[in-house]
């Protein structure tokens, strides 16, 4: 018989919201720390360069010779860490690395003589590549669990910790400090963020993150006994899995090649081309690593909304166009805004292509990511040295046409960064 007293109104059903397992979440903080802590110590390194010469008696002409060591190093530590990384797990090489990195650091203050800065730089660099590639792979895993894109916001951190090595280590110069000293107390704090880190990542993969409504499904773990890597949930076939990394690590070789080439020819770009002082040519650098920083924060939610493809491709034609208005642009003001246009531009391009590299199905997870980083890395060195060859033949600005030209063919080809058919995403907050 139907109730007189009318119909009940404002009753809502309490559907419960999806959270995201307290170790994940300190799992991802611990990464932040990771990526952080490398960008700081190789930002000491970079600022205490000349004090470093000054003390080793290496003149500025065959400094280049010793950071080409540190990179041959890094590109060493890069393929070495990959397959270690999927025997042992990330978490461990990232252990292991970050030990590495944050102990060598004091090398390049002790040097007293080019042979030990040879050495100290040898080491230094071989951690530092050994780490890029394990905390990516674990920033990978971290970014499965989570179901969306968290990437970016992990180089960001990289960024970041750039900025603060840079700060403190020019304060550091300005309060007078020795070297060692500086470079000492770096290791030690590294060391405490270490080995307050490392216990929070992901010990394997297959870690299972449980919440009120959803479930993360596990995958494989670092060396589970699997007979194919094509048994893996949604894995490419072996042969198109060799040929997408090798697409993955051409796009980032053009990327980190106009990234290179960005960072080091910036500020003498305009200077040389406009005619401006020191200072003014120095906010060319500044816009594009501040556009680069800020854009890394924004990236992971325009590519949830969007797609990695998209990121890709606009921020690739972001990226271009910069460079077009720097080619035309014989206004101060006008050019700056187009460095800091490039920096926006490939600041979340690089991240699509990790976190490709890292979700191809594969249970060889960092051994994929160790060939696009050593690719892509290359770039990053052949970049300056390109534009700096062809200024014997061109002037410095009709030289930034070879990266704009680059760029344009990574727009081209963006949709290599498209998920793996049959990818399994589960979005979780």
């Amino acid at each position: 018989m139907p109730s007189r007293a009318g119909p009940i109104v404002g009753t809502v059903e309490r559907v419960p919201v999806p959270t995201v397992d307290r170790r994940l979440r300190l799992a991802r903080a611990a990464v932040f720390a990771v990526f952080a802590l490398n960008g700081c110590l190789l930002a000491l390194w970079v600022v205490h360069i000349p004090a470093v010469c000054d003390r080793t008696g290496i003149a500025k002409s065959t400094l280049g010779s010793f950071i080409l060591i540190l990179a041959g190093a890094a590109l060493i530590g890069m393929r070495i860490s990959g397959p270690l990384a999927d025997r042992f797990g990330s978490r461990t090489m990232v252990a292991v690395a970050a030990f590495l990195i944050s102990v060598t650091v004091i090398g390049p203050g002790l040097a007293t003589g080019p042979v030990g800065l040879a050495i100290a730089l040898a080491c230094f660099g071989f951690g530092n590549g050994a780490l890029d590639v394990s905390m990516n792979t674990q920033a990978v895993h971290v970014e499965r669990a989570y179901g969306r894109p968290v990437m970016s916001a992990f180089h960001a951190l990289f960024s970041g910790g750039g900025l603060l090595g840079s700060l403190a280590g020019a304060a550091a110069l300005r309060a007078g400090m020795d070297i060692r000293l500086t470079l000492t107390i770096a290791a030690a704090a590294g060391l405490g963020l270490v080995a307050a880190a490392v216990p929070l990542l992901l010990r394997e993969p297959g870690a299972e993150f449980v919440s009120d409504t959803v479930e993360i499904a596990s995958v494989p773990a670092s060396g589970a006994a699997v007979s194919d890597p094509g048994d893996a949930p949604g894995a490419l076939r072996a042969s198109d899995r060799t040929k997408k990394v090798f697409g993955l690590a051409a796009v980032a070789f053009i990327c980190l090649l106009t990234e290179g080439a960005a960072a080091d020819w910036s500020a003498l770009q305009v200077r040389d081309h406009l005619g401006t002082d020191e200072a003014t040519a120095a906010l060319a650098f500044a816009g594009f690593s501040c556009t680069m920083t800020a854009g890394r924060f924004a990236t992971d939610r325009l590519a949830g909304a969007f797609g990695p493809v998209a990121v890709v491709r606009y921020g690739t034609l972001i990226c271009a166009g910069g460079l077009t208005v720097i080619l035309a642009s014989v206004w101060t003001p006008l050019t700056l805004l187009g460095w800091a246009c490039v920096g926006l531009g490939l600041s979340g391009v690089i991240p699509q292509i990790f976190t490709a590299a890292g979700n191809l199905g594969s249970v060889t997870v960092a051994t994929d990511m160790s060939r696009v980083f050593s690719i892509g890395y290359l770039g990053l060195l052949a970049g300056p040295a390109l534009i700096g060859w062809l200024t014997a033949i061109v002037p410095l600005t009709a030289a930034l046409a070879v990266p704009l030209v680059a760029i344009l063919v990574c727009e081209r080809f963006a949709g290599i960064v498209a998920p793996v058919p049959g990818e399994r995403r589960r979005a979780v907050t």
